[in-house]
Order: structure tokens, then C-alpha cells, then sequence
């Protein structure tokens, strides 16, 4: 069984300590060139120094070790602390952005600012914040290899929620950079201060659509995530491959964490064992596939003689 943790705390940290240095200067750089992408880029900051701290919280919990009251461990926190870092990046960075765009649109002064300081902000922010997206995308690409995917579509569907939050907050971060950097570049070009504020609601409306996609992948492993059907194909196989499994009728896996799976199968036994060896024999079946770094516990049981339909494709 794979423990959380790890190289995805790792990738926080790096995310939390460049994201607070965005967010300080940003902050400065906002109040000086009194710019709404700026502002927008700045509570994006700040949104994201603050969820990075709930990730570090989901790591932390969902590796305690299971015991009486958890026996399957306490793995899903990691998704209720991560839809709460969703949640605050919703709220804090797209309402606070699309707010200030608007509030700018409405009654924003015309003419031109010095945004040297903008720019200069704009140009550290993106380094640093390709230094952690480069973080995040070096541990998804490695993790991605061992199970021969992409590496969008692993970020996509991997057990892992927090390495997935860094990745798409950066991602949209260094969206949201460019954008910002538009709308500041045409304010000052035209002095019309729609551009600035269009910037604003941009970089609202983009960190909105990731919160949304991070908020439904964590609601689907809360409820009941089975994963793959290439999860699911590996485990039939597996199971296959002991000698002495005959036929695998029902399988069901279900993810109980990162990187951690419970599996319930029902499976045909080679010869006619006795009942008094069955439960041995599948004890250590389970014991046998227990062993995947992927599956905390599986149960298994014996289908019924008359059972000749398989519902394992």
C-alpha cells in the first residue's frame, strides 16, 4: 500500500513558499499602480497561499494509520481538505477578482498609471510560480511513467488530490499572470480602463472553472470512486494470475484514499475445496493481492456453484 505523503508534501511546500512571496508582492504592486488585474492576481495569490495549507492538512491527516474506530484507514480527508482549499479558491479568488473587475468597469477612473512595479511583480511571480508548476508536473510525469498515461489525463484521474490541486493552481496562476499582463499592457496602451478590469474578470472566471473541476473530482472519491477501467482491468489480471483462481465474476474496488484501494471480489476457486480450506485459501488471497502498492484491503469470497454468469467484463 502506498502511503500519502511524501513527494506530494514535498510539492506543497514548494507551492506554499512561492506563493506567499507572489502574494506579498502582488499586494504591494496593487496598492501602488491601484491596477484590478493586479488586485485579482493578488487575492488569486493569497487564495492559493491559504489553500496550500489545507493540502498540507490533507496529507496530514490521511496518513494516519487506520486503527479500531478507522479500520480502513483515514484516507478520504485528504479529499474533504482539499474541496475546503477548492472552496477558498473559489470564493476568495474568483469572487474577489470578477467583484473587483466589475467594481472597476463601473466606476474606474480612465487614463494612465505607472505599472512598472506591475510588471516587475508579474514577471517574479511567473518564475516562481513555474518553479513550483514545474515541481508539481516533475512528480506527476514520474508517477504517470510507472503506469504508462499521460500526464493530463493521470492529473486528471489520479487518487492524489493534492499533487492534482498544485498542478491546475499553477497552471491557471501562470494563466491568470499572462492575462494580467494584457490587460495591464492595454490599459496603459489606451487608457481605457476596461481592459485592466476585463483582465480582472478573466482571471475571476478562469480560477472559477478550476475550482469547479477540483470540487467535482473530490466529490466523486468522497462518494465512491472505483477508478479506472485500467484500474479495474488490473485488478482482474491480477487476480487471474493466482493459481488458484479459476474466474473472477465480480470485482469491485473502490478508492479509501490516495493512492490506496479497498477491493470486494467474488471469485471461482480451482478444484473442490472443502469448506474448512476455503477460508484459508482466501485469506491468503487477499493477504497475496494486499501486497499491490495500490490496494489496502481487499475482500474476497467464493461465487455461488449455480453462478454461471460473469460480471467481470
Amino acid at each position: 500500500m502506498v502511503k500519502p505523503g511524501g513527494d506530494s508534501t514535498l510539492t506543497v511546500l514548494v507551492a506554499f513558499g512561492a506563493n506567499l512571496v507572489i502574494a506579498i508582492a502582488k499586494s504591494v504592486a496593487a496598492v501602488v499602480s491601484t491596477s484590478a488585474s493586479m488586485t485579482a492576481e493578488a487575492a488569486h495569490s493569497w487564495a492559493d497561499t491559504g489553500n496550500e495549507i489545507f493540502l498540507l492538512v490533507a496529507n496530514r491527516r490521511s496518513a494516519r494509520t487506520p486503527d479500531e474506530r478507522r479500520p480502513l484507514g483515514y484516507g478520504r480527508e485528504a479529499y474533504v481538505w482539499s474541496i475546503l482549499a477548492a472552496v477558498g479558491l473559489f470564493v476568495v479568488g474568483a469572487a474577489v477578482s470578477v467583484w473587483r473587475g466589475v467594481t472597476e468597469l463601473l466606476h474606474g477612473e480612465e487614463g494612465a498609471e505607472d505599472y512598472r512595479l506591475a510588471y516587475l511583480v508579474l514577471a517574479v511571480a511567473f518564475v516562481l510560480e513555474s518553479v513550483s508548476w514545474l515541481q508539481a508536473v516533475r512528480q506527476l510525469r514520474r508517477e504517470a511513467a510507472e503506469l504508462d498515461t499521460e500526464v493530463l489525463d493521470y492529473a486528471m484521474h489520479t487518487s492524489d488530490p493534492t499533487v492534482r490541486a498544485v498542478f491546475a493552481e499553477d497552471t491557471a496562476a501562470l494563466i491568470g499572470i499572462a492575462i494580467a499582463f494584457v490587460g495591464i499592457l492595454l490599459h496603459q496602451l489606451t487608457g481605457a480602463v476596461v481592459w485592466d478590469a476585463l483582465g480582472s474578470i478573466l482571471v475571476g472566471v478562469l480560477l472559477g472553472v478550476v475550482a469547479v473541476v477540483l470540487i467535482d473530482r473530490n466529490r466523486q472519491f468522497l462518494t465512491g470512486e472505483p477508478g479506472s477501467p485500467r484500474v479495474h482491468d488490473a485488478l482482474v489480471a491480477r487476480l487471474k494470475s493466482f493459481p488458484e483462481v479459476a474466474e473472477v465474476r465480480f470485482l469491485r474496488p473502490e478508492f479509501i484514499g490516495p493512492k490506496a484501494l479497498f477491493v470486494v471480489a467474488s471469485v471461482d476457486l480451482v478444484g473442490d475445496d472443502r469448506e474448512s480450506t476455503i477460508a484459508v485459501t482466501l485469506r491468503g488471497l487477499e493477504q497475496r493481492l494486499e501486497q499491490d502498492r495500490y490496494v489496502a484491503e481487499a475482500v474476497l469470497t467464493v461465487s455461488e456453484p449455480d453462478d454461471g454468469v460473469s460480471r467481470v467484463p
